[in-house]
């Protein structure tokens, strides 16, 4: 593979055709458009996972399946959304390096509502049969595909409107959107759960969180209309060095940058899929906790969009490893007391278990990923590499995680020890990556190194 090192235009090589870039009060404006596009994303998304846990296993399977046939089913149909975002992230990726990134951005959002409300729609098993079960896992696909192409395309319009100094601060407005979504998310279905009886809930109460999302994709695209592009890819695009086939660009120059980043992504989803999604089964399944869980998640989540910036900001001055190394170990140790608690614990303080793992450990390696991810890539392939990183490592890690932890439980016999045995495994992929990747946010007593620039994503030669 060739020697290459990538970086953008710095600011005062724009080009005469080349746009200036927006104002400082412009790049907020952008990053408020990526939190509130990426938290009605996720909020579609993280219903439908929390509808797995509750729902879907027994409305959408036969009546006549034990109960473990039931969740494996519904983590399977989960898990089906992982497979489909890398197909997201190719599209996504292709399109975004070659003509932009906001209309890849409304794109997607649409989907996602559309996939979404048709979920809210759909006839259960007794109604329908197989069909209701085909029907829920093909929905599951586009919004998969939708969510494949969000989450880079959501990161590069904060980070590309960044100076060097502030990239982790203004790409974690994409991150905090992922809690804020699974905070509006469960906190919609307990609210629900509450006002309804457990056989109204049952039988069409959890379609209303469903429905009520075409209110917020309507927001969600007026807000996303209205911003711009990126100076950084403008002026890639002026100066001709945007790539006729990005994606196959970043397999043939990038493939150690994807590799970390795919490494990267490994542990933390796999983790925060056991919190937010299993958890919510799990402890339905032992103790009867779901209410529990769902009012911990929210807990957990509003802690989480306070940290996320807090990390990210502390990722700018003292870069991203450091954190994430605290991150990695702490996750890899910790989930072992975790499911301890779960078994054993006073499910009082399951609030406080889940926000120290969603603030404190979670958010340390997710926050500054918007900006760590873009880091490792050049403009001109940075939405494709950043978006097949991140899906292709949510998808073996996030999407399998679910249903490889229903399955390890019963392996076990119960016991969820084998389950621990997995996140911890998966930790050692993630903290071999943390060490590997470019980290050009490091600064030597607190200045910015002399070659970063405004844009620059440092690509170690190879």
């Amino acid at each position: 593979m060739s020697t290459r090192l990538s970086t953008s235009a710095s600011t005062s090589s724009t080009s005469a055709s080349s746009p200036q870039r927006s104002p400082r009060n412009g790049a907020a404006r952008v990053g408020f458009a990526a939190f509130i596009g990426t938290t009605i994303e996720w909020y579609d998304f993280y219903i439908y996972s929390t509808a797995s846990a509750l729902v879907f296993s027994h409305a959408f399977f036969p009546a006549n399946t034990s109960a473990l046939t039931g969740i494996l089913g519904s983590f399977a149909a989960y898990g089906v959304g992982f497979f489909a975002r890398p197909l997201g992230a190719v599209f996504a990726g292709h399109f975004g390096d070659r003509i932009g990134r906001k209309r890849v951005l409304v794109f997607s959002l649409v989907l996602m509502g559309i996939a979404t409300l048709l979920t809210g729609l759909l006839p259960t098993y007794a109604t329908a049969g197989l069909l209701a079960t085909a029907l829920l896992v093909a929905l599951r696909l586009l919004q998969g595909v939708a969510t494949g192409a969000e989450w880079g395309g959501a990161s590069l319009l904060s980070v590309e409107h960044a100076s060097a100094r502030s990239r982790g601060l203004l790409g974690s407005f994409t991150q905090v959107g992922s809690a804020a979504g699974m905070l509006l998310a469960s906190g919609t279905f307990l609210g629900v759960r509450q006002w309804l009886s457990a056989d109204d809930f049952a039988a069409w109460g959890w379609r209303l969180p469903f429905l009520f999302s075409v209110v917020l994709v309507a927001v969600g695209v007026f807000v996303r209309a209205r911003i711009h592009e990126p100076a950084p890819f403008l002026e890639a695009q002026a100066e001709g060095k945007l790539r006729r086939l990005p994606v196959a660009d970043v397999f043939r120059h990038h493939r150690r940058a994807l590799l970390v980043t795919i490494g990267l992504r490994l542990l933390q989803p796999a983790m925060y899929a056991i919190v937010t999604t299993y958890a919510i089964s799990y402890l339905n399944l032992k103790r009867g906790g779901a209410s529990f869980a769902l009012s911990a998640v929210i807990v957990g989540s509003a802690f989480a969009i306070v940290a996320t910036p807090l990390w990210a900001a502390l990722s700018d001055r003292i870069g991203r490893k450091r954190p994430a190394v605290w991150a990695v170990v702490g996750i890899s140790l910790l989930v072992w007391p975790f499911f301890w608690f779960l078994d054993h614990g006073d499910l009082r303080y399951l609030p406080v278990v889940f926000a120290i793992e969603l603030a404190i450990f979670d958010a340390a390696i997710y926050a500054p990923g918007a900006a760590w991810f873009a880091e490792q890539f050049p403009v001109e392939v940075r939405y494709s590499g950043i978006s097949l990183g991140y899906q292709i490592g949510t998808l073996i890690s996030g999407g399998l995680t679910p249903f490889v932890a229903a399955a390890l439980l019963a392996l076990g016999h119960g016991s969820p020890w084998y389950i621990c045995a997995y996140i911890s495994g998966l930790g050692v992929v993630s903290l071999i990556a943390v060490l590997a990747a470019a980290d050009p946010a490091r600064r030597a007593s607190g200045t910015t190194r002399p070659t970063e620039r405004r844009d620059s994503a440092i690509v170690r030669p190879r």
